[in-house]
């Protein structure tokens, strides 16, 4: 009877244990951000230190709302000097518009997939870039030199001797005209 109460259970541990693993699993998963907030639901403090985006809140995502809401947690424990530059920068994330914000999103993911040693030319290129005159910022930018800054070295294929190089498979634009014969 011990033996084969004993039987049973192992039985039903085993299916219980292989249930999960032969159940369907799910073909989609929906991954997304819970709904946040609208503006009227924030509190008082949240206002005041969202202000700068009070006109857009309603349209905007539920993750910025998201990240933003994290944003207004952390600043009152931010320094003075970090609370005015949040306070800038989303004046400035605010004047933005769509196109710009979106290129700004890309920029900064090009920018954290670039090599730890490439990330730090960048940044001491920044920090000179800051130290200079606005007159000198001004030209820099008209020169189109920031745009070079996330651009990634080149990849150089690696040749041997008894390679060729690859030809294109267009020869026709490579050759050069035919002269005509001249009578």
């Amino acid at each position: 009877m011990v033996k084969r109460r004993y039987l049973g259970g192992v039985i039903l541990c085993l299916a219980l244990i292989a249930s999960p693993v032969l159940a369907d699993l799910p073909t989609t998963v929906l991954i997304g951000t819970l709904p946040q907030p609208a503006w009227s639901q924030l509190t008082t403090q949240q206002k005041i230190i969202l202000a700068p985006l009070a006109n857009e809140w309603e349209g905007m995502e539920n993750v910025r709302k998201k990240k933003w809401l994290g944003i207004a947690d952390r600043y009152p424990s931010m320094k003075p000097d970090e609370q005015l530059r949040t306070q800038e920068r989303m004046r400035e994330w605010a004047r933005l518009t769509p196109a710009q914000r979106a290129k700004i999103r890309d920029s900064y993911k090009d920018f954290n997939q670039l090599p730890a040693e490439q990330k730090t030319a960048v940044k001491k290129k920044w920090e000179a870039y800051s130290n200079l005159p606005n007159e000198e910022k001004q030209r820099v930018r008209e020169g189109g030199k920031s745009a070079k800054l996330l651009t990634p070295p080149p990849v150089l294929p690696e040749t041997t001797t008894s390679q060729t190089p690859p030809r294109s498979q267009n020869t026709a634009q490579q050759l050069p005209p035919a002269q005509a014969p001249s009578n």
